[in-house]
């Protein structure tokens, strides 16, 4: 009966460690995603001004292809 009993303060020891260490693996995953999402954010705030630059930058007139012929033809 005492090494049943040992048996099975060992197997809880065990799983408390595994659970130890899934909850720092889980930890160290919820870091890298939420770097992840504000590097996304930070993408999308970027992507966002540059769009809103060429829109700015376009002539505001419409051009011909011959408007877009090289200087020396």
């Amino acid at each position: 009966m005492d090494s049943n009993l040992q048996a099975l303060e060992k197997r809880i020891t065990e799983l408390e460690i595994k659970a130890s260490f899934a909850e720092d693996t889980v930890e160290q995953l919820n870091q890298v995603v939420v770097r992840q999402q504000e590097q996304i954010d930070r993408l999308v705030r970027e992507l966002v001004e540059l769009r809103n630059r060429a829109t700015a930058a376009e002539p505001s007139e419409s051009r011909t292809l011959r408007d877009e012929l090289p200087p020396h033809y």
